[in-house]
């Protein structure tokens, strides 16, 4: 006891309130697993964890903080239009946990995407504020006394170097909060992949997944458009499932009694979104059998666009284009693409939707594919020069357009899993559609090891192959540890929702 007593007292008070920190935030994840096992709930606050994560805060508050509000935090996304939905929603995360204010996120202009759009622009403000109301304070502007402060010269700028990707809770608390504390304000400047999906406290997650499910509505303006896209594709007007109406709000109609003769015999079609963009076919650094044009090319687009790949490249032995499309490096071509649709039985009548940007190559890249599938067709073909004009130049609100044709396609067939498109729409039809919309999702490693044997390998034992290939990724998982809630919602946090 006395050993004990001793060491007590030579601990210093802010050593205290540390490890009563590590021990809350310890608790706070050990106790996640257990109440996950209870019956689902609406979304909202879960009362423990926000209780005890209020505590959390309580512990390093400076004096004089009212309500439990710890400051204004700031959000400069980055990237295209799904890049920054992702920040958005792990900024409503990160601004819950830490108890603060979030400020409507702004968007970067990119030399890539050239697009000054801005969330106002691309989402319904008061949609997202108000379905968010209960969960955390968002403001559209921040306080103009806080407007000229130097958020560099006084310490509240974190970038992306200043994060880890996919940081802890435990992070933001030790590292974020103090400094909010302090200023009472922090701005992320490229916040994008910046919080981990796991071990994150079981409200956060439910709070990410409102956030990209139910508060991020794109504004009237692309509904419009985006239901005469849905519309004109199906030849049908009236909404088919959930997911139109999440998609479209007002703009489609509910589905009338007694016309299902009707919905059965309107066009039905897949959505392919088609990774196949210069920047995308440059950064793999395969070969794609164009030549030295080619190689000459994307050597000087890499010289241009990614000087910090080529520098890391001259550290390492780089790998060859061959082992790179045997290790499912390589961005699907658009022939191979078509080759996985033959494979599984579409015919050459099948109604395609093309989602994506302009393809590498061009119409001479296009050519196999359009023989084959003739009734390919992308946006600009089915819109009108009108009805295109207010989104021309603005690449995030054409994208908005994609998401929306991909999500209440049919059938949705994905190139890249990665995308973070492809992944955000897969999650959406999962999320809204009740299990009547699959997504097909080739493997390139597995594609790569059977496009080897094109000299030697029989049609039907190459059709078998594929469909086996896709017949596994269509196989139900629950979401792992990890793994986006984005892509995969199929969880308690997320999936337990009360319409």
């Amino acid at each position: 006891m006395m050993q004990r007593e001793e060491t007590l007292h030579m601990m210093t008070k802010k050593k205290v309130r540390c490890c009563i920190l590590d021990f809350c935030i310890w608790l706070l994840f050990h106790l996640q697993r257990k109440i996950q096992r209870k019956q689902c709930q609406s979304f909202g606050r879960n009362n423990f964890h926000r209780h005890l994560r209020g505590h959390l805060v309580q512990i390093r508050m400076s004096k004089g903080t009212v309500n439990n509000h710890t400051g204004f935090i700031l959000v400069s996304a980055n990237g295209g239009l799904n890049q920054q939905r992702v920040a958005v929603c792990n900024a409503v995360a990160v601004a819950s946990l830490l108890n603060a204010t979030l400020v409507i996120p702004k968007f970067l202009y990119s030399n890539v995407w050239k697009d000054p759009s801005q969330f106002s622009d691309i989402y319904q403000e008061e949609t997202f504020m108000h379905t968010l109301k209960n969960d955390i304070n968002i403001i559209k502007e921040l306080p103009s006394h806080l407007r000229s402060l130097d958020l560099e010269a006084i310490g509240s700028l974190v970038t992306d170097a200043d994060l880890a990707k996919e940081a802890t809770p435990n992070e933001y608390i030790k590292n974020i909060l103090p400094i909010l504390l302090r200023n009472g304000i922090v701005h992320f400047l490229g916040f994008g992949n910046r919080l981990g999906f796991d071990p994150l406290p079981y409200d956060l997650q439910k709070l990410r997944c409102k956030c990209n499910f139910h508060a991020l509505k794109f504004v009237p303006k692309i509904q419009k458009i985006g239901s005469l896209l849905v519309k004109r594709i199906r030849k049908y007007d009236s909404a088919r499932s959930m997911l139109d109406k999440q998609l479209l709000g007002n703009f489609i109609s509910s589905i009338p009694s007694g016309e299902q003769v009707n919905i059965a015999s309107s066009s039905k079609y897949l959505a392919l979104h088609l990774r196949f963009e210069v920047d995308m076919v440059a950064y793999s650094m395969c070969d794609f059998g164009g030549g030295e044009n080619e190689t000459r090319e994307l050597q000087a687009y890499r010289e241009e666009h990614f000087p910090l790949l080529l520098e890391r490249l001259k550290k390492v032995k780089p790998l060859s284009p061959a082992e790179l499309r045997k290790m499912g490096r390589c961005p699907l071509t658009p022939e191979e693409a078509a080759l996985v649709l033959a494979g599984l039985g579409f015919s050459s009548g099948a109604y395609i939707y093309l989602a994506g940007s302009q393809i590498y190559g061009g119409k001479s890249r296009m050519r196999p594919v359009i023989n084959l599938y003739p009734n390919i067709v992308t946006k600009e073909d089915l819109l009108s020069p009108t009805e295109l004009a207010p989104f021309r130049n603005f690449s995030s609100q054409l994208a908005a357009l994609d998401f929306i044709a991909c999500a209440a396609s049919d059938v949705f067939a994905m190139t890249d899993s990665g995308s973070q498109l492809s992944s955000l729409v897969s999650g959406f039809r999962i999320y809204y559609g009740g299990g009547n919309a699959p997504t097909l999702r080739p493997s390139k490693k597995r594609l790569a090891a059977i496009l080897q044997e094109n000299s030697t390998i029989r049609w039907q034992s190459f059709e078998n192959r594929i469909r086996k290939m896709i017949e596994e990724g269509q196989r139900v998982h629950i979401r792992g540890f990890g793994r986006s809630i984005y892509r995969q919602p199929r969880c308690n946090e997320c999936m337990c929702k009360h319409q």
